[in-house]
């Protein structure tokens, strides 16, 4: 990020609602936003299923209103969002896999939810600013790399479709509307706060979980696959500069990394971070590798070149803080060493 972190002061005393602020994103901008002095209230449903954590806000739970509700009850969500200047819309079904075995959930959530609540702000608060968290999911298999914004849209799973809908109505309300709104589509994002306790959130996190209990990483296929990271930090600051950018209204950006790394180099970085861990080469089950994308990084050069935003944690930094995170506190994320 070139901008100095000052400008995040802009945000001091404006209020703020994050909904899935108990969650791994959530939870790390609810704390940026109030070391910056914002109002800040977080909506989670802590359904089990999905990353809400009371333990990720430890140390600002005073310092912040926590509303545990479903975005899908849009009574609920009319009332919390009067009255707010900002809009981080981050709640969402992740798993991938989930969304093949159960797509109605999948689409209450990351569709039919999002347009109640874009509903809500055209009734209740039209003047808010929306920044709503996308995926590269929705790109499906690259035709070409580095995937830019102007790559053709085929997902390959219910997830997909249903977050390119949830994207695709923030978009049309800020245009038809003028509900301020855009999308980031992230990456793979790692860092403190991310589910562990399964794949249903991102495969790095049972990673992690795997190397603390001493257990071997397994990696799916040949280990060739190609991916992009972005840490947790860098992808708050990209939804703090996207909410405070007149700029950034209406469009949809790609987040990423410039550094590249297939997932058998990736799984031995973190052996040598970790005495005694181990990687394993295995098949890849075939229900994952049916909605499998292959080699994907981003191009990320629309939101370097309008925003000012580049990531700034290596990954080796970021790879290691989050080792050191879940071998503290492994307790609060998952409920047994074996």
């Amino acid at each position: 990020m070139t901008k100095n972190m000052n400008y995040f002061n802009r945000f001091a005393d404006k209020k703020v609602l994050i909904t899935g602020g108990l969650g791994f994103i959530g939870s790390a901008l609810a704390r940026t936003l109030v070391a910056n002095g914002a109002k800040v209230t977080v909506v989670d449903s802590l359904i089990p299923e999905y990353g809400g954590n009371l333990f990720n806000v430890d140390g600002i739970k005073e310092s912040i209103s926590i509303n545990i509700s479903d975005v899908r009850d849009p009574f609920a969500m009319a009332y919390l969002l009067r009255g707010q200047e900002y809009l981080f819309n981050l709640a969402g079904q992740t798993s991938h896999m989930d969304s093949m075995h159960n797509p109605q959930t999948d689409l209450d959530i990351n569709a039919a939810a999002q347009l109640s609540i874009l509903e809500a702000c055209k009734k209740h608060n039209p003047a808010i600013k929306i920044v709503f968290a996308s995926t590269r999911q929705l790109y499906g298999k690259p035709a070409y790399l580095p995937v830019d914004e102007a790559h053709p849209i085929r997902p390959v799973d219910v997830n997909g479709i249903n977050k390119l809908a949830g994207e695709w109505y923030h978009i049309l309300y800020n245009n038809v509307y003028g509900i301020k709104a855009c999308a980031l589509r992230l990456t793979n994002t790692y860092g403190p706060g991310m589910r562990v306790k399964d794949a249903r959130q991102t495969f790095l996190g049972v990673w992690m979980r795997n190397i603390v209990e001493g257990k071997p990483v397994q990696v799916f296929g040949d280990g060739t696959q190609l991916r992009d990271f972005n840490y947790v930090d860098d992808v708050v600051d990209a939804l703090l500069l996207a909410a405070l950018s007149e700029d950034s209204n209406g469009e949809i950006f790609n987040l990423g990394s410039s550094e590249v790394i297939n997932l058998k180099d990736l799984a031995a970085k973190l052996d040598a971070m970790h005495a005694g861990s181990r990687h394993q080469i295995v098949p890849f089950p075939p229900e994952r590798k049916a909605i499998d994308i292959g080699d994907y990084y981003s191009d990320f050069t629309k939101i370097r070149t309008a925003l000012g935003w580049t990531p700034k944690v290596g990954l080796d930094q970021g790879l290691r803080q989050s080792l050191e995170y879940y071998q503290q506190h492994w307790r609060h994320y998952w409920e047994s060493m074996q």
